[in-house]
């Protein structure tokens, strides 16, 4: 089963932007890349064209039954981001699943609030999708 949908993470707070989240669901993982989006929502599935899959980029797998590490590698950063690999190894935590993250999010890196925005985003959505 493989199935790839473009979802829309709004924003009640004006200094947040609103975020486009496109998901790859496949056979226990997932590849997520998400990016801020100045489109509009009935617009969003443009959003992974004009984005970069390369800036931040990692893979964590699941903890094996009775361990608590999870296992993850960076596959693409630059030196002032490395945010998705810490983000992908709670994501493959909380779903038991392996998780490719891959986040575009340039001039925000530094800001935790935007951060913690995308992060609840893509669990509510990944939460969603799930059941």
């Amino acid at each position: 089963m493989l199935s790839t949908e473009v979802h829309y993470i709004a924003s009640d707070n004006p200094s947040i932007p609103a975020f486009a989240l496109q998901i790859t669901h496949m056979v226990d993982s997932y590849m997520l890349w998400a990016s801020p989006t100045e489109l509009f929502e009935e617009e969003v599935k443009r959003a992974p064209l004009s984005g970069s899959l390369c800036r931040d980029w990692a893979c964590a797998m699941p903890p094996k039954a009775g361990a608590t590490t999870v296992a993850a590698t960076g596959i693409f950063s630059t030196s002032n981001s490395d945010i998705s690999l810490s983000m992908a190894q709670r994501l493959a935590r909380r779903f038991g699943k392996q998780v490719f993250l891959s986040i575009d999010i340039q001039s925000y890196a530094g800001k935790p609030e935007i951060l913690l925005a995308l992060e609840k985003g893509i669990l509510q959505t990944i939460k969603t999708l799930e059941h």
